[in-house]
């Protein structure tokens, strides 16, 4: 299993030039390795998620997800996959209201039928996961009645239900007071090593970012090393 991005490129048409917005992004992880990506807004960071996480199209390059490029398939393999292989957590929760606590982390499940064995159960692993992220008393509430730091713990926790390949988090903190921030931060982590997903997060916060080992921005359309010096 590993995630491999070769020469990825986004560009959109205007009226003049291309705006390009990726030019020429490479990375390579393997599973138990996180990154954190900063950079200004508007540098490309968010797109380079939403492509890594197949909600957009690159203009060209390649990306490798356990070896396969998701852009071969057809819509609806590509949605198959997509579910399967990529847990998504964003700034926004974008929990279901009407729907409680536990049926928000099963929505994932839903969608992809329960025929493999890592599904056959799906809600225990559920409750397993809501226990974990220290919300199992709370099982049964409706996103109104949680707090946002709780919203997001539910979030995590949806994501990590179908044991994904990689994990995307875009600002996941972003909406959140210090103290919770880094709570919801830590939490991501330990979650995110025990099952030795692949990380990235984009974040604006200089806090969540010095606590990844491995630390990157967006500068020009491509991934540069960070140095110490700009989150220490």
């Amino acid at each position: 299993m590993s995630l491999q991005v070769d020469q990825l490129c986004k560009e959109y048409p205007t009226r003049g030039e291309p705006l390009r917005v990726l030019t020429g992004v490479s990375l390579v992880m393997q599973p138990g390795e996180a990154l954190a990506v900063m950079g200004p807004s508007g540098s490309g960071k968010s797109t380079l998620l939403h492509i890594l996480g197949t909600l957009d199209t690159p203009s060209s390059g390649t990306v490798l997800i356990d070896g396969q490029n998701p852009f071969t398939l057809d819509e609806n393999a590509l949605a198959d996959f997509r579910n399967e292989k990529i847990g998504f957590i964003f700034q926004d929760h974008h929990l279901l209201p009407q729907c409680t606590v536990l049926e928000n982390v099963l929505v994932p499940t839903i969608v992809t039928p329960a025929r493999s064995k890592k599904n056959a159960d799906a809600e225990s692993w559920a409750r397993q996961l809501l226990e974990r992220v220290g919300l199992s008393n709370r099982i049964d509430h409706r996103p109104a009645e949680l707090s946002g730091g709780e919203r997001q713990r539910v979030a995590v926790a949806r994501a990590l239900i179908n044991h994904p390949t990689l994990l995307l988090a875009d600002e996941p903190t972003g909406n959140l007071d210090r103290k919770t921030a880094k709570t919801v931060g830590q939490l991501l982590r330990e979650l995110h090593a025990q099952e030795q997903t692949i990380l990235i997060v984009v974040t604006h916060s200089i806090e969540l970012a010095r606590e990844f080992p491995k630390r990157m921005e967006m500068i020009d359309g491509k991934l540069q090393p960070m140095s110490d010096g700009g989150v220490s």
